[in-house]
């Protein structure tokens, strides 16, 4: 008797327990992944459509596909998918500008037994052919240019570094390239001077840091003269940051070697009024061996002036830092740096912050 009631027990408990798991939905995907394999950069978007079917016994309804980047549009069945029933989510993946493998995931939300579950898309973009306009980015008239920024990035003082980049004429005449405006520290010069069409040539400069009196990040905008002609903005700009060469110091320099400090290295005006000015004095200390010097000091606005009252501090010595910053025309929180160039082989480039919000009158 007590076996028959076991059993009967046991029956109701698994039909029971059948029943109630029939009437969720259930989300049952053919696949979770798919490859594209190998696709066209230029061939643009593809497409996959997930299909599924909702094997429960209550409709199912996806509330929502997230996607893992920007680069995968989702979409989906919308209305409630009967139990039974089939349904979709779509992944279109865009090739253009995503040349090289790719792996995304897409999670998919409803109201299913398992509510989320994730779906994969895969393959392998061959990029496309580049064009001249791809190679040579900039226009300017009959040429073409791969830049029109020549970078020469860190330079030591006192050294020469000479930067190369590639030029095309893409007209039907030959053109002669030429430049105007160069200051004394860059040579400057195309090769060939005069370009045929279609032909491929190249711009050498080089950069001579004994002939600039200046220090730290620097800027200079070159005409690019064509058959003798400037035209429009056709400018070239180049750059480069001009640093101390502390590695060449000898361990009794670097032993007597300056060293900058500050009383503080941030001002907080915190709120003023729009059109205020407001002032702060940092106090710059050397408490190094040896004579510091004040390379450059630069705001990172014509909001902020900044004076220093000397650029020569000796051991044990300081000297004052007036900053004067102006509201005018601002609102809003206000961030602004004062950058420091000196010869502390430690510090040879400090950041000051000035800082506040500008209210509106």
């Amino acid at each position: 008797m007590k076996k028959c009631i076991s059993l009967f027990i046991f029956v109701s408990i698994f039909y029971s327990t059948g029943f109630t798991q029939t009437l969720d939905p259930n989300l049952s995907f053919d696949k979770l992944l798919h490859d594209f394999g190998t696709i066209k950069e230029v061939d643009g978007k593809v497409t996959y459509d997930f299909e599924f079917t909702n094997t429960g016994g209550r409709p199912l309804i996806i509330s929502q596909v997230r996607a893992s980047c920007g680069c995968t549009a989702p979409d989906w069945s919308k209305e409630p998918v009967l139990p039974g029933k089939k349904g979709f989510v779509s992944a279109t993946y865009d090739t253009r500008n995503r040349p090289g493998p790719f792996n995304k995931s897409l999670a998919v939300i409803s109201n299913a037994t398992t509510p989320n579950v994730v779906l994969q898309i895969k393959g392998d973009v061959i990029p496309k052919p580049k064009s001249i306009e791809d190679i040579y980015r900039y226009n300017m008239g009959s040429i073409r240019l791969v830049s029109n920024h020549m970078s020469f990035a860190q330079i030591k003082k006192d050294q020469t570094k000479t930067q190369l980049m590639e030029i095309i004429n893409v007209s039907d005449q030959p053109v002669k390239v030429d430049f105007n405006r160069v200051p004394g520290h860059i040579t400057i010069k195309a090769v060939p001077e005069t370009l045929k069409p279609d032909e491929k040539g190249r711009i050498e400069a080089s950069y001579n840091t004994k002939l600039k009196d200046d220090w730290g990040f620097v800027i200079d905008r070159i005409d690019v003269m064509l058959n003798d002609v400037f035209q429009g903005n056709n400018r070239l700009t180049i750059s480069a940051t001009i640093e101390e060469d502390f590695k060449s110091w000898s361990p009794e320099q670097l032993a007597n070697a300056p060293s900058i400090s500050f009383d503080n290295t941030t001002f907080n005006f915190k709120d003023v009024q729009q059109g205020e000015k407001v002032e702060h004095v940092f106090t710059i200390t050397n408490n190094g061996k040896s004579d510091l010097i004040i390379r450059k000091v630069t705001a990172s606005c014509g909001c902020t002036a900044v004076t220093p009252a000397d650029e020569i501090i000796k051991s044990g010595m300081s000297t004052s830092l007036k900053v004067v910053f102006n509201s005018a025309g601002r609102i809003g929180n206000q961030n602004k740096t004062i950058t420091i160039i000196s010869n502390d082989p430690k510090k040879a480039r400090t950041i000051l912050w000035v800082k506040g919000t500008i209210l509106k009158s």
